[in-house]
């Protein structure tokens, strides 16, 4: 197993009385097993990526405009659903796509694109089957799945003010929308909550104060805010639910720029802060609920970009693993306990074309 950070080992000389002061490393439990090469061009612009319940990775690939389809388990390429605006400099990234993506039942992901709508694929065919406007000018980002009360719930976090778009996953129209007046600076990763039925948002700023974020506490059903949980200096971005009701808050790569520290905030549902972990920067956060971990892409961790990995049981930091250029997208597959990084092409990349970094148990 790697060892991340070495501390002293606490070793006492009763005679000499003398106690040096000691702690174990911390020990991630995982290591780098492998890559995944991405076809076609090379991977210089991607953003998040997802693992369903039946093993199908998918990877909002904007280098070669498309989603990315690999079986978890074998590493597999299993094709790409095209059909998405990409990326191009002369518009930036408030029109590129495609952006979040979240999946919805065994064959179907649904993801962000750059001209405000969301696209329904159906990975085994990798189809476009529907492409739903949100009514925005700019792209559709992050979004969550709400399968009680069957919606995707999806942020347009580019448009001024951000807003909140709630589509029925049954007849695919758009429902209704929430616009989020105090946020000023764009609105992050959700979760919906089993045991509340709520969404929670990662909001990075709230009335124009860097200092002052918060997660958002959303009704689903009657498309109203709730309330903010307030966090200092994290402009958090990453959202995860782990056990116990908590949420972990990844504060973002914004935040490090802003003057803020490196740092992962765990906070209960209910909006306690009940742990400050040292590492951040981070975009897209994941929750392996069977391994009891949290991974967090923390592109801009002090030292340069790694997996941060954090026992959710315990709330307590474990290690950290490097990883490469932008890597800020993450995503495990609780069955078989790999982690996904991507990474992009370019100097300090370990693949000059870019690819998917797979970590897994250490032997």
């Amino acid at each position: 197993m790697p060892i991340n950070v070495r501390l002293p080992l606490l070793a006492c000389t009763i005679l000499a009385l003398i106690c040096v002061v000691a702690q174990a490393a911390p020990v991630t439990g995982l290591e780098r097993i492998g890559a995944l090469t991405v076809p076609g061009k090379p991977l210089n612009v991607f953003d998040i990526s997802v693992v369903n319940a039946d093993g199908v990775y998918a990877l909002s690939d904007r280098s070669n405009r498309g989603l990315d389809f690999f079986n978890a388990a074998t590493g597999a390429f299993l094709g790409r659903a095209t059909g998405f605006a990409g990326y191009r400099k002369s518009t930036g990234f408030d029109a590129a796509g495609p952006n979040g993506v979240v999946a919805v039942g065994p064959s179907q992901f649904w993801a962000g694109d750059g001209n405000s709508t969301v696209k329904v694929v159906d990975w085994r065919t990798r189809k476009v089957l529907a492409s739903i406007s949100t009514g925005g000018r700019r792209r559709t980002d992050e979004m969550a799945y709400d399968p009680r009360d069957h919606l995707v719930v999806a942020v347009n976090n580019a448009d001024d003010p951000p807003f909140v778009s709630f589509i029925s996953t049954r007849t695919r129209k758009l429902l209704g929308r929430l616009v989020l007046t105090r946020a000023t600076d764009g609105a992050e990763q959700s979760v919906w909550a089993p045991a509340s039925g709520l969404i929670y948002l990662s909001i990075p700023e709230l009335d124009h104060v860097k200092a002052r974020g918060a997660v958002a506490v959303i009704n689903p059903r009657t498309r109203r805010l709730i309330r903010y949980m307030l966090v200092a200096r994290c402009m958090p971005a990453g959202l995860a639910l782990g056990p116990k009701h908590r949420l972990l808050l990844g504060c973002s790569d914004d935040g490090v720029a802003a003057g803020f520290p490196a740092h992962s905030i765990v906070m209960t549902t209910g909006g306690r802060i009940v742990a400050d972990l040292p590492v951040g920067g981070s975009d897209e956060v994941w929750s392996d609920l069977r391994a009891h971990r949290y991974y967090l892409a923390a592109v801009a961790n002090t030292g340069g970009p790694v997996l941060g990995v954090i026992d959710s049981l315990d709330d307590r930091w474990l290690g950290n693993l490097p990883t490469g250029p932008h890597a800020h997208s993450v995503a495990a597959d609780a069955r078989t306990g790999k982690v996904f990084v991507p990474v992009a092409a370019g100097a300090g990349s370990p693949c000059p074309r870019g690819c998917i970094e797979v970590f897994g148990p250490g032997k």
